[in-house]
């Protein structure tokens, strides 16, 4: 496998995957945000209110969307560091299966947002794409391990 120095860091030429992977995160979040902004102003839940409120949700459709849209988001920040960080961890050994991984992950939360942003919450895994998701997230945290431990037993 060809590598690239960079200030004395070696990268495979294949970490260009990764990479484009991790910014596909950025438009993912970007693209929820946008989602809760509108279920927001739909809602009229004013800021800084995180959520509508129970009694609010149950009487009016608007504020139940919006809960689960600003859930759905939240959600995906909850998990994404994890995301991105073994994504570029084990992107430094296994590239192509990193990239792939997050790429699941990203595809997978989009399908969650859309079925989650109905305002019924099971709707949030139709398709168990989801369930995709999460065996790529626990993929990535086992490569991510392999790699530091390579790393580690390299010094």
């Amino acid at each position: 496998m060809a590598a690239t120095t960079i200030t004395g860091i070696v990268l495979p030429k294949e970490f260009a995957y990764p990479a484009a992977a991790v910014v596909s995160t950025f438009y993912l979040l970007f693209w929820q945000s946008m989602r809760v902004g509108g279920a927001r102003k739909r809602a009229g839940i004013a800021y800084p209110q995180v959520y509508a409120e129970q009694a609010e949700a149950a009487a009016k459709k608007e504020a139940q969307v919006f809960n689960c849209t600003q859930r759905a988001h939240q959600n995906t920040l909850e998990s994404i560091p994890i995301v991105v960080s073994s994504t570029l961890i084990a992107g430094l050994q296994y590239p192509v299966a990193a990239a792939t991984m997050c790429g699941v992950y990203v595809v997978s939360r989009i399908f969650y947002t859309i079925g989650y942003s109905t305002g019924d919450p099971v709707k949030r895994n139709a398709g168990y794409i989801a369930y995709a998701g999460i065996l790529s997230t626990f993929g990535l945290i086992g490569t991510a391990t392999a790699t530091a431990v390579s790393l580690i037993r390299a010094l």
